[in-house]
C-alpha cells in the first residue's frame, strides 16, 4: 500500500469513527445503566415492596438467563433486519421495559420485568460487533472497540453521580424515589434508539460524507479480510460448543460473570451496609470506582497491544479481584471495605474486555462469530445463578460475608482454570 492510499484509508477511518463510535458508545452507556440501575434502587425498593435478598437476587439474575436464551436468535435477526434497525429496536424495547419497572408491586412482576428486559437487550453487543465489521477495517477495530467499552466504567461514574439525585425526587407526583430512578433512566434509551435511526448510517456506500476514493479503499480492505479468513464455518451453536476452547473459555466466563456481575448489582447495598453512608455518599464511592476502572481499562488495553497479553496476564487481574472480595468478607471496617471495593472497581471492567480479546487469538477464524456467541451465552449462566445464591446466603446469615467469600472462591477458581488452560496442550483446530 503506497502512502497516498494509506492517507485515504486514515481519513476514511477518521470520518467513520467520529460518525459512529460516539453514538454507539452512548447507546452502550444507556444499556449498562438499564441493566444495573436496579442496584441503586434496591435499598428503598426492597423495603417498600417487602422483597427479601433472595427475591432481589433471583430477579436481578433472571435478566442474564433470558439474555443468554435470546442472544443467538437476536443476533441472527440483526443480520436479517440490519444492524442499525435492530440496535434501535433493542434500545427502544429495553428503555420502555426499564421504565416500566417503576410499576412493579410484587415479586413475580419483578421477575417478569427483569426476564423481559434481558430478552430485549439480548443481541445488542453482537449487533454492534457486526456493525463495526461492516464499517471499520480490521486494523482499526481494536481502538474503536476500546472506546466503545469505556462506556462500562463511565456508566459507574454517571450512575453514582445522578442516582442519589433521582432518588431525591421521592414523593414528587406521588411516586417513590426508586420509581423516578427507573423512569428517568429508562426513557433516555428510547430517545437514543430513535436518534440512532436518524443519525446512524446503515451502509458505507450510501453515505455522502465519504469520498468515492474512501469508499473504494474501505470496500477493498473488507474484501481482502474476507478473502483471508475464508467463509465462516457452519453448523451452529452445537458444533461451536464441541470445540474444546469454547467449553474452556465458557467455564471461565461463568466464574468471571458470576463474581463480577453479582457485586455490581449489590455494590450500593454492601457499601451502605458497611459504611452507614447516605445514598449520595455511596454514589460518590461508585463514581470514584468508575474513574479508576476507566483508567485501568485504557492502561490494560494499551499494555495488551504492546506486550501481546494473553490469558496468563488476565490471571493477575483475577487475583486482584479475588483478593478484593476476600478483604471485604473479612473486615467490618467501612474504610477498608471502600478500599477493597475500589480494588474491585479497578479490575472488574478490564477483565471482560481482555477475556473477549483473547477469543480472537484462541478460536479458529471460521468459528469466531458463533464461538464468541456461544461463550457469551455460557457465561451468562454464572450471572444468573450467582446473584440468586448471593441473596439466599444473605437471608440465611443476615450478612454479606458468606456471599463475599463465595465470590472470592469463584475468583480463585477462575485463576486456577486460567492457569490450567495456559499450561495445557492447545486443542487441535478443525481444518
Amino acid at each position: 500500500m503506497d502512502e497516498g492510499e494509506a492517507a485515504i484509508g486514515r481519513e476514511a477511518m477518521r470520518k467513520v469513527q467520529w460518525r459512529i463510535v460516539p453514538l454507539l458508545t452512548l447507546a452502550f452507556l444507556c444499556a449498562y445503566a438499564d441493566r444495573v440501575n436496579v442496584g441503586f434502587a434496591a435499598a428503598t425498593m426492597n423495603a417498600d415492596l417487602g422483597f427479601s435478598a433472595t427475591v432481589y437476587g433471583l430477579g436481578s439474575g433472571l435478566f442474564f438467563l433470558s439474555y443468554a436464551l435470546f442472544e443467538i436468535p437476536s443476533s441472527q435477526l440483526s443480520v436479517r433486519f440490519g444492524s442499525r434497525n435492530w440496535i434501535a429496536r433493542i434500545m427502544v424495547s429495553w428503555g420502555l421495559l426499564s421504565a416500566a419497572t417503576m410499576f412493579v408491586t410484587t415479586a413475580w412482576q419483578f421477575y417478569l420485568i427483569r426476564f423481559l428486559l434481558g430478552a430485549a437487550e439480548a443481541g445488542f453487543f453482537p449487533a454492534v460487533i457486526f456493525y463495526f465489521a461492516r464499517w471499520l477495517a480490521p486494523e482499526y477495530r481494536g481502538r474503536a472497540l476500546s472506546r466503545f467499552y469505556i462506556a462500562s466504567p463511565l456508566n459507574s461514574i454517571v450512575l453514582g453521580g445522578v442516582s442519589s439525585w433521582m432518588l431525591g425526587f421521592h414523593g414528587t407526583g406521588g411516586l417513590k424515589g426508586w420509581q423516578w430512578l427507573f423512569l428517568m433512566q429508562g426513557l433516555p434509551s428510547v430517545l437514543v434508539g430513535a436518534l440512532l435511526l436518524w443519525l446512524l448510517p446503515e451502509r458505507p456506500d450510501k453515505v455522502s460524507w465519504l469520498a468515492p476514493a474512501e469508499k473504494g479503499w474501505l470496500s477493498g480492505a473488507l474484501a481482502r479480510e474476507q478473502l483471508a479468513h475464508g467463509a465462516p464455518v457452519h453448523g451452529g451453536v452445537l458444533k461451536a460448543l464441541a470445540h474444546p476452547r469454547v467449553a474452556q473459555l465458557g467455564a471461565v466466563g461463568v466464574l468471571m460473570a458470576g463474581s463480577v456481575t453479582t457485586l455490581m448489582l449489590s455494590a450500593p447495598l454492601v457499601l451502605a451496609d458497611r459504611t452507614g453512608g447516605s445514598a449520595g455518599a455511596v454514589g460518590l464511592i461508585v463514581s470514584i470506582g468508575g474513574v479508576i476502572g476507566a483508567v485501568t481499562m485504557l492502561a490494560a488495553g494499551s499494555f495488551a497491544d504492546r506486550r501481546n497479553a494473553n490469558l496468563s496476564h488476565i490471571m493477575g487481574y483475577g487475583a486482584v479481584l479475588s483478593l478484593a472480595f476476600l478483604v471485604m468478607a473479612l473486615t467490618r471496617s467501612g474504610s477498608v471495605t471502600v478500599g477493597a471495593y475500589l480494588m474491585f472497581a479497578a479490575v472488574c471492567f478490564a477483565l471482560p474486555m481482555l477475556a473477549a480479546a483473547s477469543w480472537i487469538e484462541l478460536l479458529p477464524a471460521g468459528q469466531l462469530a458463533v464461538g464468541a456467541a456461544a461463550i457469551n451465552m455460557i457465561s451468562q449462566i454464572g450471572a444468573f445463578v450467582t446473584p440468586f445464591v448471593w441473596g439466599v446466603l444473605k437471608d440465611a446469615t443476615g450478612d454479606y460475608r458468606a456471599g463475599l467469600l463465595l465470590l472470592a472462591g469463584l475468583g480463585g477458581i477462575m485463576c486456577l482454570a486460567l492457569a490450567w488452560i495456559c499450561r495445557g496442550p492447545a486443542p487441535s483446530r478443525p481444518s
